[in-house]
């Protein structure tokens, strides 16, 4: 599209994350005026504890909502109402909606050769490093990407600046970040992993 950038962010030979940004006014125009409070929060982990991703097979769960429970989704964001779905013979898949109309949606592949688990949210926050440790406590990965975008309208403005000064949360320690200022968004790009990889 004539108006969209395209961007690489990280390692191209390692862990990198792609973003494709497209504006409807085009690259001189200002949006910024006609949007309310928007932000994103992104958690891409692989590498996972293979207990944990045991809870995402038949065996292991007879339901999604026992999945759910089991796991700890159902805490990770306090008063969602979720639809979520557990696959035969393992995988699953959720989304959450809360009454303001905020989204949470993670997505699990639990085979311990290519395990993977997105998490996403637009919940606003001053501060995400909460969420992120919660998270993270509940999938145990190895390694994980961690993008934050933010409007200069929304309560988490400050969350990509603030999240430069976190080099580590607990156990995962920072090996790439990416801090870049978008048109209308600031946005951080992070690449975790648990020590000692």
């Amino acid at each position: 599209f004539p108006d969209g950038l395209a961007y690489c962010l990280g390692s191209q030979d390692k862990e990198c994350w792609y973003l494709y940004t497209w504006s409807s006014r085009g690259i001189g125009g200002d949006e910024e005026e006609d949007r309310g409070p928007d932000q994103t929060l992104e958690i891409l982990m692989s590498e996972l504890d293979p207990e944990v991703m045991s809870i995402f097979t038949r065996e292991e769960s007879s339901s999604a909502a026992e999945a759910t429970q089991k796991s700890g989704i159902a805490n990770l964001i306090p008063n969602m109402v979720i639809d979520d779905y557990l696959f035969e013979p393992c995988g699953y898949s959720m989304n959450g909606i809360a009454k303001s109309g905020c989204y949470m949606t993670i997505h699990i592949t639990p085979e311990p050769e290519f395990s993977y688990v997105s998490f996403e949210c637009n919940v606003p926050q001053a501060s995400y490093k909460e969420v992120i440790s919660r998270v993270l406590e509940t999938f145990q990965p190895g390694k994980f990407v961690l993008t934050v975008f933010a409007n200069k309208a929304s309560v988490a403005s400050d969350a990509p600046q603030e999240l430069q000064k976190i080099p580590a949360f607990g156990d995962w320690l920072r090996h790439d970040m990416q801090y870049c200022r978008l048109q209308n968004y600031d946005f951080i790009y992070a690449f975790y992993s648990k020590f000692p990889s």
